[in-house]
């Protein structure tokens, strides 16, 4: 893992202050490209071809194009031997196959590729720039187009080197305070976006017009569903998981596992002790004042140890304490770029650092067996409502019964927001358009599981996953979202997947008898932080309630009704009600707008 970043105009100081802001993100070290029309910047995190001759901005033989990649390619050693007899290959790297493949077939390359990435090459012939994101978008890419420049990055702060506009996007922050995250193409920052995954782009220099043309290039919402019996197609499971493990486990520094207690990262760790045998896990828990609590937040905790003891792992765990969430709270908002309304930030930031004090350079983890699978109660919910009369009626189809499961609710967001910044029908409006106009599925679960894999999954799950992880420079592999494994279970029938009283049905019938029973037998929590209890420790709440005010931060003073939140607090603090999904998003939003000096 990496950090690439650029610009279409050739400047050595602004490309040396990107890479320094990036600089978490590669530490064995950074590089640059300077041409006429392009300045190309890169932080490297060695860890396929661990040599000098891999390092980056790299040249192709014929030294017409530059790159600058963000990622692994796992299937990078067959199609090298597929370019053997086309490209004289100096490096051991994937990145040389990148540049190879690029040469010999040009944007449909990309199609080749198995892996997680982002990358820009630059053509000196041609003068054009080609970028790409993978699939499903495990790796971040943003970008700025205006002002007769275009500026991308691995993350926002780097855009934020340049003379850009740090003006908040008020249709982004309406959708973030729906939905917890920023659902893409939007950032919370006015004229800055995210690349889409599965698109790559040229923006040519030749032609002056500045437009960045974007082509999907992969899809799996038009797919054949598999006919065969439940075992049958559990098997297969399997068997695609171990290839998908295997193939991820390629890495010339020390490799581990995030082991959470689920399904996911057990399935994972078990297709991994097939590969290998000496696998070091690794786990994070929460420390609280009231014992019955720390039972209650730990139980996954527990879980996983006791998983690890079962396939003999080297298991290391740490804990988090109050004071440690007080620590990390601001830390995780600026390595986050834009809010992300979701604690579990925190653990999973102080997890990476303990991760590289001792161990690993690189994890797995169970990262998208929700969404493949069927994992989350509310698509059990949801099919469930399909069997209730007059249900239609109350859940309409499509975006409304969709924001019944996932948006924050009207009353609540009417009682923080002043009038002029809450737009009630926008977030509905964007959904609608990008998600809901077109359906190609028979039921409304797959299209709930398509829309979740599309947004949550990318733009709050894997960007939570990446800028914590890559805060400590650990490379975070996810096996479950190999695109591969994706394919094939875009296949998995529904039936399979989601039933009237159970989830995952295909998953735990693929590792019956392997992964223990109880594993297999747990109801599913998802992965908590013990959010709300921390805003009752004095310490935090004082905090709380300064950030919570007019007076934090003068930009963002006209956007709240600051005595109704006050309220909301005390209700939330003294327990007569939960409010903590509004509380922890406009803390999150009042310590970001700051940090990064936002504009209103």
């Amino acid at each position: 893992m990496c950090a690439i970043n650029g610009f279409n105009f050739k400047d050595e100081g602004l490309i040396l202050k990107m890479n320094l802001a990036t600089r978490h993100r590669g530490p064995d070290g950074a590089g640059i490209f300077l041409d006429d029309k392009i300045s190309l910047g890169h932080n490297r995190l060695s860890i396929i071809d661990l040599s000098d001759a891999a390092k980056q901005p790299m040249e192709s033989g014929d030294e017409r194009l530059i790159i600058v990649f963000n990622g692994e390619i796992y299937n990078f050693k067959e199609l090298k031997k597929e370019l053997a007899n086309f490209y004289n290959f100096k490096t051991l790297s994937d990145t040389e196959v990148i540049l190879a493949a690029y040469k010999k077939w040009g944007p449909e390359a990309v199609k080749k590729l198995n892996g997680i990435f982002a990358f820009a090459i630059w053509d000196k012939e041609k003068r054009e720039l080609f970028l790409a994101r993978d699939p499903i978008g495990v790796k971040p890419l943003y970008y700025f187009l205006g002002q007769n420049k275009f500026v991308f990055s691995s993350e926002i702060k780097a855009i934020l080197e340049h003379d850009v506009p740090r003006i908040l996007d008020r249709g982004a922050f309406n959708h973030y305070l729906r939905v917890l995250y920023t659902p893409a193409p939007h950032t919370m920052f006015e004229g800055i976006y995210k690349f889409p995954a599965a698109h790559y782009g040229v923006l040519s220099a030749k032609d002056g017009s500045g437009e960045l043309k974007l082509m999907k290039y992969w899809d799996i919402d038009k797919v054949e569903y598999f006919n065969a019996p439940l075992k049958k197609i559990a098997e297969d499971l399997r068997g695609e998981v171990l290839k998908a493990v295997k193939r991820q486990l390629i890495s010339d520094r020390p490799i581990g596992l995030y082991l959470s207690g689920g399904i996911d990262s057990s399935a994972v760790l078990d297709a991994m002790r097939e590969a290998r045998s000496n696998i070091d896990t690794f786990s994070v828990g929460f420390t609280l004042p009231n014992k019955s609590d720390e039972e209650k937040f730990n139980q996954d905790f527990y879980l996983a140890r006791r998983t690890a003891k079962y396939y003999g792992t080297n298991h290391h765990e740490i804990l988090l304490s109050e004071d440690d969430a007080s620590e990390y709270f601001e830390k995780t908002i600026y390595q986050l770029d834009e809010p992300i309304a979701n604690p579990t930030a925190i653990p999973m930031m102080k997890l990476a650092e303990f991760t590289k004090s001792k161990w690993v350079d690189v994890v797995l983890g169970g990262d998208g067996g929700d969404e493949l699978f069927g994992g989350y109660e509310r698509y059990r919910l949801s099919r469930a409502l399909n069997y209730v009369p007059g249900a239609s009626l109350v859940l309409p189809e499509g975006v409304r019964k969709f924001a019944r499961f996932m948006f924050q609710k009207d009353p609540v967001l009417r009682e923080v927001m002043s009038d002029q910044f809450f737009d009630r029908n926008i977030s509905y409006s964007f959904f609608t358009e990008h998600y809901f106009k077109s359906n190609p599925f028979k039921t409304f679960e797959e299209l709930f599981m398509s829309v979740d894999r599309r947004t949550w999954l990318v733009d709050e799950s894997l960007m939570r996953t990446d800028k914590m992880s890559m805060s400590s420079a650990v490379e975070a592999r996810v096996p479950l979202l190999d695109k591969d494994l994706i394919e094939f279970a875009a296949r998995v029938p529904l039936k399979y997947k989601v039933g009237l009283f159970d989830k995952k049905i295909i998953l735990k019938e693929a590792f019956r008898g392997r992964i223990p029973d109880f594993l297999l037998n747990q109801p599913k929590r998802g992965w908590f932080s013990p959010g709300a209890k921390w805003l009752r420790n004095p310490k935090i709440r004082a905090a709380a309630e300064h950030i919570l005010s007019r007076d934090y931060y003068n930009e963002t003073a006209p956007i709240f009704n600051w005595a109704n939140i006050d309220k909301i607090l005390k209700d939330h603090v003294e327990g007569r009600k939960y409010n903590f999904n509004v509380l922890w998003s406009i803390l999150s939003f009042q310590v970001w707008a700051k940090i990064y000096k936002v504009k209103i």
